[in-house]
Protein backbone atom coordinates (compact mmCIF):
# COMPACT_ATOMS: atom_id res chain seq x y z
CA UNK A 1 0.00 0.00 0.00
CA UNK A 2 1.29 3.44 -0.94
CA UNK A 3 1.74 6.04 1.77
CA UNK A 4 -0.59 9.01 1.87
CA UNK A 5 0.52 12.58 1.54
CA UNK A 6 -2.22 14.21 3.60
CA UNK A 7 -0.30 17.39 4.32
CA UNK A 8 -2.39 20.43 3.50
CA UNK A 9 -0.35 23.40 2.29
CA UNK A 10 -0.83 26.14 4.92
CA UNK A 11 0.02 28.85 2.41
CA UNK A 12 -3.23 28.25 0.49
CA UNK A 13 -5.60 28.06 3.45
CA UNK A 14 -8.70 30.11 2.58
CA UNK A 15 -7.39 30.82 -0.93
CA UNK A 16 -10.71 30.03 -2.65
CA UNK A 17 -13.72 32.36 -2.33
CA UNK A 18 -16.68 31.50 -0.07
CA UNK A 19 -19.01 31.02 -3.06
CA UNK A 20 -16.71 28.44 -4.70
CA UNK A 21 -18.66 25.41 -5.97
CA UNK A 22 -17.20 21.94 -5.61
CA UNK A 23 -18.51 18.47 -6.19
CA UNK A 24 -18.63 15.73 -8.78
CA UNK A 25 -19.39 15.38 -12.49
CA UNK A 26 -21.17 12.50 -14.23
CA UNK A 27 -22.73 11.68 -17.61
CA UNK A 28 -26.14 10.11 -18.24
CA UNK A 29 -24.96 7.28 -20.49
CA UNK A 30 -22.29 6.29 -17.98
CA UNK A 31 -24.48 6.21 -14.88
CA UNK A 32 -28.22 6.08 -15.45
CA UNK A 33 -28.90 2.67 -16.95
CA UNK A 34 -32.63 2.12 -17.65
CA UNK A 35 -31.64 2.53 -21.28
CA UNK A 36 -35.03 1.55 -22.71
CA UNK A 37 -37.40 2.12 -19.77
CA UNK A 38 -40.23 4.61 -19.28
CA UNK A 39 -40.24 5.59 -22.93
CA UNK A 40 -36.55 6.43 -23.33
CA UNK A 41 -35.36 6.33 -26.92
CA UNK A 42 -32.17 4.71 -28.17
CA UNK A 43 -29.02 6.86 -28.17
CA UNK A 44 -25.93 6.46 -30.32
CA UNK A 45 -24.14 4.97 -27.29
CA UNK A 46 -26.88 2.42 -26.73
CA UNK A 47 -26.38 1.31 -30.32
CA UNK A 48 -22.58 1.47 -30.11
CA UNK A 49 -22.49 -0.57 -26.89
CA UNK A 50 -24.62 -3.27 -28.46
CA UNK A 51 -22.28 -3.54 -31.46
CA UNK A 52 -19.89 -6.51 -31.04
CA UNK A 53 -16.22 -5.60 -30.65
CA UNK A 54 -16.76 -1.95 -29.77
CA UNK A 55 -16.45 -2.09 -25.96
CA UNK A 56 -13.27 -3.35 -24.29
CA UNK A 57 -14.97 -5.75 -21.87
CA UNK A 58 -18.02 -6.43 -24.07
CA UNK A 59 -20.28 -4.64 -21.56
CA UNK A 60 -23.10 -2.23 -22.40
CA UNK A 61 -24.54 0.83 -20.71
CA UNK A 62 -27.92 -0.89 -20.35
CA UNK A 63 -27.64 -0.75 -16.56
CA UNK A 64 -24.52 1.44 -16.14
CA UNK A 65 -24.53 2.13 -12.37
CA UNK A 66 -28.33 2.36 -12.10
CA UNK A 67 -28.38 5.96 -10.96
CA UNK A 68 -31.80 6.22 -12.59
CA UNK A 69 -33.06 3.93 -9.83
CA UNK A 70 -30.78 5.03 -7.00
CA UNK A 71 -30.37 8.77 -7.55
CA UNK A 72 -31.83 9.61 -4.15
CA UNK A 73 -29.32 7.39 -2.39
CA UNK A 74 -26.54 8.88 -4.52
CA UNK A 75 -27.54 12.43 -3.59
CA UNK A 76 -27.57 11.50 0.09
CA UNK A 77 -24.09 10.02 -0.25
CA UNK A 78 -22.90 13.10 -2.12
CA UNK A 79 -24.23 15.29 0.67
CA UNK A 80 -22.36 13.18 3.23
CA UNK A 81 -19.19 13.80 1.21
CA UNK A 82 -19.72 17.54 1.66
CA UNK A 83 -20.28 18.39 -2.02
CA UNK A 84 -21.91 21.74 -2.71
CA UNK A 85 -22.60 21.16 -6.42
CA UNK A 86 -23.28 18.32 -8.83
CA UNK A 87 -22.72 18.38 -12.56
CA UNK A 88 -24.92 15.84 -14.35
CA UNK A 89 -25.96 15.42 -17.97
CA UNK A 90 -29.42 15.07 -19.41
CA UNK A 91 -30.03 12.25 -21.85
CA UNK A 92 -31.57 13.84 -24.95
CA UNK A 93 -33.31 10.59 -25.93
CA UNK A 94 -34.85 10.28 -22.45
CA UNK A 95 -36.47 13.70 -22.84
CA UNK A 96 -37.24 13.58 -26.59
CA UNK A 97 -37.03 9.85 -27.45
CA UNK A 98 -36.72 10.37 -31.22
CA UNK A 99 -34.82 13.64 -30.83
CA UNK A 100 -36.49 15.76 -33.50
CA UNK A 101 -38.00 19.22 -33.25
CA UNK A 102 -41.49 17.89 -34.02
CA UNK A 103 -41.20 14.65 -32.02
CA UNK A 104 -43.10 14.03 -28.78
CA UNK A 105 -41.57 14.92 -25.41
CA UNK A 106 -41.47 12.18 -22.78
CA UNK A 107 -43.28 13.34 -19.66
CA UNK A 108 -41.60 10.64 -17.56
CA UNK A 109 -38.18 11.63 -18.88
CA UNK A 110 -38.65 15.26 -17.93
CA UNK A 111 -40.03 14.20 -14.55
CA UNK A 112 -36.92 12.15 -13.76
CA UNK A 113 -34.63 15.16 -14.15
CA UNK A 114 -37.06 17.40 -12.32
CA UNK A 115 -37.05 14.99 -9.38
CA UNK A 116 -33.25 14.81 -9.44
CA UNK A 117 -32.97 18.60 -9.35
CA UNK A 118 -35.44 18.80 -6.47
CA UNK A 119 -33.47 16.17 -4.54
CA UNK A 120 -30.23 18.10 -5.06
CA UNK A 121 -31.69 21.42 -3.98
CA UNK A 122 -33.25 19.85 -0.89
CA UNK A 123 -29.77 18.63 0.05
CA UNK A 124 -28.15 22.03 -0.49
CA UNK A 125 -26.36 20.89 -3.67
CA UNK A 126 -26.38 23.25 -6.66
CA UNK A 127 -27.32 21.52 -9.95
CA UNK A 128 -25.16 22.10 -13.03
CA UNK A 129 -26.89 20.55 -16.06
CA UNK A 130 -25.15 19.49 -19.27
CA UNK A 131 -27.41 19.19 -22.31
CA UNK A 132 -25.11 17.04 -24.43
CA UNK A 133 -22.53 14.56 -23.15
CA UNK A 134 -21.97 12.60 -26.38
CA UNK A 135 -25.33 10.76 -26.65
CA UNK A 136 -27.15 11.85 -29.81
CA UNK A 137 -30.55 10.18 -30.26
CA UNK A 138 -29.97 7.26 -32.60
CA UNK A 139 -32.97 8.28 -34.71
CA UNK A 140 -31.18 11.51 -35.69
CA UNK A 141 -27.93 9.74 -36.58
CA UNK A 142 -29.87 7.30 -38.74
CA UNK A 143 -32.24 9.90 -40.16
CA UNK A 144 -29.76 12.46 -41.47
CA UNK A 145 -26.30 11.85 -39.99
CA UNK A 146 -26.81 13.91 -36.84
CA UNK A 147 -24.25 16.71 -36.64
CA UNK A 148 -23.15 16.13 -40.22
CA UNK A 149 -26.33 17.96 -41.30
CA UNK A 150 -25.96 21.27 -39.50
CA UNK A 151 -29.26 22.89 -40.49
CA UNK A 152 -31.48 20.02 -39.37
CA UNK A 153 -29.42 19.29 -36.28
CA UNK A 154 -29.46 22.90 -35.02
CA UNK A 155 -33.24 22.97 -35.18
CA UNK A 156 -33.55 19.67 -33.30
CA UNK A 157 -30.97 20.56 -30.63
CA UNK A 158 -32.54 23.99 -30.11
CA UNK A 159 -35.96 22.50 -29.51
CA UNK A 160 -34.53 19.95 -27.05
CA UNK A 161 -32.73 22.75 -25.19
CA UNK A 162 -35.92 24.79 -25.07
CA UNK A 163 -37.75 21.88 -23.42
CA UNK A 164 -35.01 21.58 -20.77
CA UNK A 165 -34.83 25.31 -20.08
CA UNK A 166 -38.59 25.49 -19.76
CA UNK A 167 -38.90 22.50 -17.45
CA UNK A 168 -35.82 22.98 -15.24
CA UNK A 169 -34.48 26.48 -15.75
CA UNK A 170 -36.32 27.98 -12.82
CA UNK A 171 -34.21 25.75 -10.56
CA UNK A 172 -31.04 25.11 -12.62
CA UNK A 173 -28.90 28.24 -12.86
CA UNK A 174 -25.82 26.82 -14.57
CA UNK A 175 -26.21 25.26 -18.02
CA UNK A 176 -23.52 23.56 -20.12
CA UNK A 177 -24.53 22.99 -23.73
CA UNK A 178 -21.71 20.66 -24.79
CA UNK A 179 -19.23 18.49 -22.97
CA UNK A 180 -15.87 18.18 -24.73
CA UNK A 181 -17.10 18.84 -28.28
CA UNK A 182 -13.61 18.13 -29.62
CA UNK A 183 -13.47 14.66 -28.09
CA UNK A 184 -16.90 13.84 -29.50
CA UNK A 185 -15.75 14.99 -32.95
CA UNK A 186 -12.38 13.23 -32.95
CA UNK A 187 -13.20 9.98 -31.16
CA UNK A 188 -16.52 9.56 -32.97
CA UNK A 189 -15.69 10.83 -36.47
CA UNK A 190 -11.89 10.56 -36.84
CA UNK A 191 -10.64 7.55 -34.86
CA UNK A 192 -14.06 5.90 -34.75
CA UNK A 193 -13.45 4.49 -31.27
CA UNK A 194 -16.51 6.25 -29.79
CA UNK A 195 -20.09 6.46 -31.02
CA UNK A 196 -21.14 6.79 -33.76
CA UNK A 197 -17.91 5.06 -34.78
CA UNK A 198 -17.23 6.75 -38.11
CA UNK A 199 -13.68 6.62 -39.46
CA UNK A 200 -11.76 6.20 -42.69
CA UNK A 201 -8.66 5.06 -40.80
CA UNK A 202 -7.84 1.35 -40.82
CA UNK A 203 -10.62 -0.94 -39.67
CA UNK A 204 -11.81 1.03 -36.65
CA UNK A 205 -14.77 2.77 -38.20
CA UNK A 206 -17.89 2.31 -40.28
CA UNK A 207 -17.48 4.72 -43.16
CA UNK A 208 -16.89 8.43 -42.94
CA UNK A 209 -13.98 10.73 -43.74
CA UNK A 210 -11.53 11.30 -40.91
CA UNK A 211 -9.96 14.24 -42.72
CA UNK A 212 -13.13 16.33 -42.92
CA UNK A 213 -16.01 15.06 -40.76
CA UNK A 214 -14.52 15.94 -37.34
CA UNK A 215 -14.29 19.58 -38.38
CA UNK A 216 -17.84 19.59 -39.76
CA UNK A 217 -19.10 18.12 -36.47
CA UNK A 218 -17.12 20.66 -34.43
CA UNK A 219 -18.55 23.51 -36.51
CA UNK A 220 -22.07 22.23 -35.96
CA UNK A 221 -21.52 22.07 -32.20
CA UNK A 222 -20.21 25.62 -32.03
CA UNK A 223 -23.06 27.07 -34.05
CA UNK A 224 -25.80 25.07 -32.33
CA UNK A 225 -24.37 26.12 -28.96
CA UNK A 226 -24.43 29.76 -30.05
CA UNK A 227 -28.03 29.56 -31.24
CA UNK A 228 -29.10 27.93 -27.97
CA UNK A 229 -27.16 30.48 -25.90
CA UNK A 230 -28.86 33.35 -27.73
CA UNK A 231 -32.24 31.71 -27.19
CA UNK A 232 -31.54 31.31 -23.48
CA UNK A 233 -30.39 34.89 -23.07
CA UNK A 234 -33.35 36.36 -24.92
CA UNK A 235 -36.17 34.10 -23.76
CA UNK A 236 -35.21 32.51 -20.44
CA UNK A 237 -32.50 34.48 -18.66
CA UNK A 238 -34.67 37.53 -17.85
CA UNK A 239 -36.88 35.37 -15.62
CA UNK A 240 -34.48 32.57 -14.67
CA UNK A 241 -31.24 34.48 -14.19
CA UNK A 242 -28.88 31.67 -15.16
CA UNK A 243 -25.87 31.27 -17.43
CA UNK A 244 -24.75 29.10 -20.35
CA UNK A 245 -21.27 27.80 -21.13
CA UNK A 246 -19.34 25.02 -22.91
CA UNK A 247 -17.05 22.49 -21.20
CA UNK A 248 -13.88 22.20 -23.29
CA UNK A 249 -11.30 19.44 -23.04
CA UNK A 250 -7.58 20.07 -23.26
CA UNK A 251 -4.35 18.92 -21.62
CA UNK A 252 -1.12 20.87 -21.28
CA UNK A 253 1.47 20.42 -24.06
CA UNK A 254 5.08 21.06 -23.05
CA UNK A 255 8.07 21.30 -25.45
CA UNK A 256 9.99 18.01 -25.64
CA UNK A 257 13.23 19.96 -26.00
CA UNK A 258 12.94 23.18 -24.01
CA UNK A 259 15.92 24.66 -25.83
CA UNK A 260 14.51 24.09 -29.33
CA UNK A 261 12.20 26.92 -30.46
CA UNK A 262 10.62 24.54 -32.99
CA UNK A 263 9.38 22.39 -30.10
CA UNK A 264 8.11 25.50 -28.34
CA UNK A 265 6.12 26.38 -31.45
CA UNK A 266 4.91 22.77 -31.73
CA UNK A 267 3.64 22.79 -28.13
CA UNK A 268 1.78 26.05 -28.72
CA UNK A 269 0.34 24.67 -31.94
CA UNK A 270 -0.79 21.50 -30.15
CA UNK A 271 -2.61 23.59 -27.53
CA UNK A 272 -4.29 25.60 -30.26
CA UNK A 273 -5.38 22.51 -32.21
CA UNK A 274 -6.79 20.92 -29.05
CA UNK A 275 -8.12 23.87 -27.03
CA UNK A 276 -8.21 27.04 -29.12
CA UNK A 277 -10.05 25.09 -31.83
CA UNK A 278 -13.18 25.85 -29.78
CA UNK A 279 -12.01 28.49 -27.32
CA UNK A 280 -10.81 31.05 -29.88
CA UNK A 281 -14.19 31.19 -31.66
CA UNK A 282 -16.01 31.38 -28.32
CA UNK A 283 -13.81 33.78 -26.35
CA UNK A 284 -11.18 35.46 -28.53
CA UNK A 285 -11.80 36.02 -32.26
CA UNK A 286 -15.00 34.33 -33.39
CA UNK A 287 -12.85 32.19 -35.68
CA UNK A 288 -10.48 29.21 -35.66
CA UNK A 289 -6.75 29.66 -34.90
CA UNK A 290 -4.57 30.65 -37.82
CA UNK A 291 -2.39 27.54 -37.48
CA UNK A 292 -5.43 25.32 -38.06
CA UNK A 293 -6.46 27.27 -41.14
CA UNK A 294 -2.89 27.10 -42.47
CA UNK A 295 -2.67 23.31 -42.08
CA UNK A 296 -6.22 22.27 -42.93
CA UNK A 297 -7.14 24.75 -45.64
CA UNK A 298 -10.65 24.35 -46.99
CA UNK A 299 -11.23 21.24 -44.88
CA UNK A 300 -11.87 23.65 -42.01
CA UNK A 301 -15.34 25.20 -42.30
CA UNK A 302 -15.77 28.94 -42.73
CA UNK A 303 -17.76 31.16 -40.38
CA UNK A 304 -19.76 33.94 -42.00
CA UNK A 305 -19.35 37.35 -40.40
CA UNK A 306 -22.80 36.97 -38.84
CA UNK A 307 -21.85 33.56 -37.44
CA UNK A 308 -18.65 34.97 -35.95
CA UNK A 309 -20.68 37.58 -34.10
CA UNK A 310 -23.11 34.88 -32.95
CA UNK A 311 -20.42 32.56 -31.60
CA UNK A 312 -18.02 35.08 -30.04
CA UNK A 313 -19.04 35.73 -26.44
CA UNK A 314 -21.79 33.11 -26.50
CA UNK A 315 -20.27 31.15 -23.58
CA UNK A 316 -20.56 33.05 -20.30
CA UNK A 317 -17.71 31.18 -18.61
CA UNK A 318 -14.85 28.86 -19.51
CA UNK A 319 -15.66 25.23 -18.67
CA UNK A 320 -12.33 23.44 -18.24
CA UNK A 321 -11.97 19.66 -18.51
CA UNK A 322 -8.34 18.60 -18.09
CA UNK A 323 -6.44 15.67 -16.62
CA UNK A 324 -2.78 15.46 -17.56
CA UNK A 325 0.16 16.82 -19.59
CA UNK A 326 2.30 15.64 -22.51
CA UNK A 327 5.67 16.44 -24.04
CA UNK A 328 5.46 17.52 -27.67
CA UNK A 329 8.11 17.53 -30.42
CA UNK A 330 7.88 19.15 -33.84
CA UNK A 331 7.78 17.16 -37.06
CA UNK A 332 9.69 18.19 -40.16
CA UNK A 333 7.49 16.07 -42.41
CA UNK A 334 4.28 17.38 -43.96
CA UNK A 335 1.18 16.61 -41.89
CA UNK A 336 -0.92 13.60 -42.78
CA UNK A 337 -4.39 14.36 -44.15
CA UNK A 338 -5.90 12.74 -41.03
CA UNK A 339 -3.69 14.67 -38.58
CA UNK A 340 -5.71 16.46 -35.89
CA UNK A 341 -2.93 17.44 -33.47
CA UNK A 342 -0.98 20.11 -35.33
CA UNK A 343 1.70 17.89 -36.92
CA UNK A 344 3.50 16.97 -33.69
CA UNK A 345 4.86 13.91 -31.92
CA UNK A 346 3.77 13.20 -28.33
CA UNK A 347 5.92 11.65 -25.57
CA UNK A 348 5.74 10.53 -21.94
CA UNK A 349 9.28 11.82 -21.24
CA UNK A 350 11.13 14.90 -22.41
CA UNK A 351 14.56 15.03 -24.02
CA UNK A 352 16.20 14.88 -20.58
CA UNK A 353 14.27 11.74 -19.60
CA UNK A 354 11.94 13.55 -17.18
CA UNK A 355 8.57 11.82 -16.93
CA UNK A 356 5.38 13.79 -17.32
CA UNK A 357 4.11 12.18 -14.12
CA UNK A 358 3.19 9.15 -12.06
CA UNK A 359 1.22 6.46 -13.88
CA UNK A 360 -2.44 5.76 -13.15
CA UNK A 361 -4.45 2.72 -14.26
CA UNK A 362 -5.13 4.46 -17.59
CA UNK A 363 -2.22 4.67 -20.07
CA UNK A 364 -2.77 8.26 -21.22
CA UNK A 365 -3.38 9.66 -17.72
CA UNK A 366 -0.45 10.57 -15.48
CA UNK A 367 -0.42 12.90 -12.48
CA UNK A 368 0.94 16.20 -13.84
CA UNK A 369 0.12 19.12 -11.53
CA UNK A 370 3.00 21.11 -13.02
CA UNK A 371 1.28 21.21 -16.41
CA UNK A 372 -2.15 21.76 -14.87
CA UNK A 373 -0.78 24.88 -13.17
CA UNK A 374 0.56 26.18 -16.49
CA UNK A 375 -2.71 25.43 -18.28
CA UNK A 376 -4.81 27.36 -15.77
CA UNK A 377 -2.68 30.44 -16.34
CA UNK A 378 -2.53 29.97 -20.14
CA UNK A 379 -6.32 29.85 -20.37
CA UNK A 380 -6.72 32.87 -18.11
CA UNK A 381 -4.06 34.90 -19.92
CA UNK A 382 -5.41 34.07 -23.37
CA UNK A 383 -9.14 34.46 -22.72
CA UNK A 384 -9.62 36.37 -19.47
CA UNK A 385 -12.90 34.56 -18.73
CA UNK A 386 -13.79 33.14 -15.28
CA UNK A 387 -12.97 29.41 -15.23
CA UNK A 388 -15.24 26.66 -14.01
CA UNK A 389 -13.22 23.45 -13.66
CA UNK A 390 -15.86 21.04 -14.93
CA UNK A 391 -13.80 17.79 -14.94
CA UNK A 392 -10.57 16.58 -13.38
CA UNK A 393 -9.66 13.24 -11.83
CA UNK A 394 -7.79 9.97 -12.13
CA UNK A 395 -7.90 6.21 -12.02
CA UNK A 396 -5.60 4.26 -9.67
CA UNK A 397 -3.96 0.88 -10.03
CA UNK A 398 -5.27 -2.13 -8.14
CA UNK A 399 -8.82 -1.00 -7.47
CA UNK A 400 -10.44 -3.86 -9.37
CA UNK A 401 -9.03 -6.19 -6.70
CA UNK A 402 -10.88 -4.53 -3.80
CA UNK A 403 -13.04 -7.09 -1.95
CA UNK A 404 -15.40 -5.37 0.50
CA UNK A 405 -16.49 -7.72 3.24
CA UNK A 406 -19.03 -5.64 5.14
CA UNK A 407 -21.17 -2.52 4.91
CA UNK A 408 -19.06 0.58 5.40
CA UNK A 409 -15.76 -0.86 4.19
CA UNK A 410 -13.56 1.91 2.77
CA UNK A 411 -11.15 1.53 -0.14
CA UNK A 412 -7.82 3.22 0.53
CA UNK A 413 -6.81 5.15 -2.62
CA UNK A 414 -3.65 7.14 -1.88
CA UNK A 415 -2.91 7.74 -5.56
CA UNK A 416 -6.19 9.63 -6.01
CA UNK A 417 -5.75 11.50 -2.72
CA UNK A 418 -2.34 12.72 -3.83
CA UNK A 419 -3.72 13.64 -7.25
CA UNK A 420 -6.50 15.80 -5.81
CA UNK A 421 -4.19 17.35 -3.22
CA UNK A 422 -1.58 18.38 -5.79
CA UNK A 423 -4.00 19.63 -8.44
CA UNK A 424 -6.23 21.57 -6.08
CA UNK A 425 -3.26 23.17 -4.38
CA UNK A 426 -2.36 24.54 -7.82
CA UNK A 427 -5.92 25.84 -8.27
CA UNK A 428 -5.59 27.66 -4.95
CA UNK A 429 -2.20 29.14 -5.90
CA UNK A 430 -3.56 30.34 -9.23
CA UNK A 431 -6.51 31.91 -7.43
CA UNK A 432 -4.12 33.79 -5.14
CA UNK A 433 -2.44 35.20 -8.26
CA UNK A 434 -5.71 36.54 -9.61
CA UNK A 435 -6.83 33.70 -11.88
CA UNK A 436 -10.61 33.57 -11.39
CA UNK A 437 -11.62 29.94 -10.76
CA UNK A 438 -15.20 29.45 -9.63
CA UNK A 439 -15.68 25.68 -9.35
CA UNK A 440 -14.08 22.26 -9.25
CA UNK A 441 -15.91 19.10 -10.32
CA UNK A 442 -14.01 15.87 -9.78
CA UNK A 443 -14.46 13.10 -12.29
CA UNK A 444 -16.24 11.27 -10.90
CA UNK A 445 -18.72 10.55 -8.10
CA UNK A 446 -18.73 6.77 -8.52
CA UNK A 447 -16.97 4.25 -10.72
CA UNK A 448 -19.04 4.01 -13.88
CA UNK A 449 -19.29 2.74 -17.43
CA UNK A 450 -16.34 4.48 -19.06
CA UNK A 451 -17.49 4.57 -22.68
CA UNK A 452 -15.45 2.21 -24.91
CA UNK A 453 -13.42 1.10 -21.86
CA UNK A 454 -16.59 -0.33 -20.33
CA UNK A 455 -16.15 -1.12 -16.65
CA UNK A 456 -12.35 -1.37 -16.87
CA UNK A 457 -11.56 2.22 -15.77
CA UNK A 458 -12.47 3.26 -12.22
CA UNK A 459 -12.48 7.06 -11.82
CA UNK A 460 -14.87 7.37 -8.88
CA UNK A 461 -14.43 8.42 -5.27
CA UNK A 462 -17.04 5.72 -4.65
CA UNK A 463 -16.21 2.09 -5.47
CA UNK A 464 -18.97 0.24 -7.32
CA UNK A 465 -19.48 -3.51 -7.25
CA UNK A 466 -20.29 -3.99 -10.91
CA UNK A 467 -21.07 -7.67 -10.32
CA UNK A 468 -23.93 -6.94 -7.92
CA UNK A 469 -27.41 -6.42 -9.30
CA UNK A 470 -27.85 -3.16 -7.39
CA UNK A 471 -24.34 -1.90 -8.28
CA UNK A 472 -23.55 -1.57 -4.59
CA UNK A 473 -21.45 1.45 -3.55
CA UNK A 474 -18.53 1.68 -1.11
CA UNK A 475 -16.70 4.87 -0.20
CA UNK A 476 -13.07 5.46 -1.12
CA UNK A 477 -10.80 7.43 1.20
CA UNK A 478 -10.50 10.23 -1.35
CA UNK A 479 -14.18 11.15 -0.86
CA UNK A 480 -13.52 12.00 2.79
CA UNK A 481 -10.25 13.71 1.94
CA UNK A 482 -11.95 16.01 -0.57
CA UNK A 483 -14.22 17.37 2.13
CA UNK A 484 -11.24 18.02 4.40
CA UNK A 485 -9.30 19.64 1.58
CA UNK A 486 -12.06 22.04 0.59
CA UNK A 487 -12.69 22.91 4.22
CA UNK A 488 -9.05 24.03 4.17
CA UNK A 489 -9.11 25.83 0.81
CA UNK A 490 -12.42 27.73 0.89
CA UNK A 491 -12.49 30.95 2.85
CA UNK A 492 -15.03 30.87 5.66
Amino acid sequence: MEDYNLTLDPSVKGALPPDFHWGYATAAAQTEGAWDRDGKGESCWDRFGHTPGRIKDQSTCDDATRSYDFYREDVRRMKSYGATAYRFSISWSRVVPLGGKDDPVSRSGVQFYSSLVDELLASGIAPFATLFHWDVPQALDEGYGGMLDRERYVADFSRYARVCFGALGGRVKRWITYNEPGVYALAGFAAGVHAPGRSSLGETGAGGDSGTEPFVVAHTQLLSHAHVARMYREEFRPAQGGSVMVALHGNWSEPWDASDPRDGEAAQRAREFEIAWFADPLYKTGDYPRCMRDQLGDRLPIFTEEEKRLVLGSSDFYGMNSYTSFYVRHRDEAPDVADHKGNVEVFDENKEGVSRGKESDTPWLRTSPWGWAKLLRWIWDRYGVPIYVTENGTTAKGEHDFKPEREGDVLEDPHRVDFFNSYLTEVAKASQEGVVVKSYFAWTFADNWEWAAGYTDRFGVTWVDFESEEKKRYTKRSAYFMKELFDHLIKK
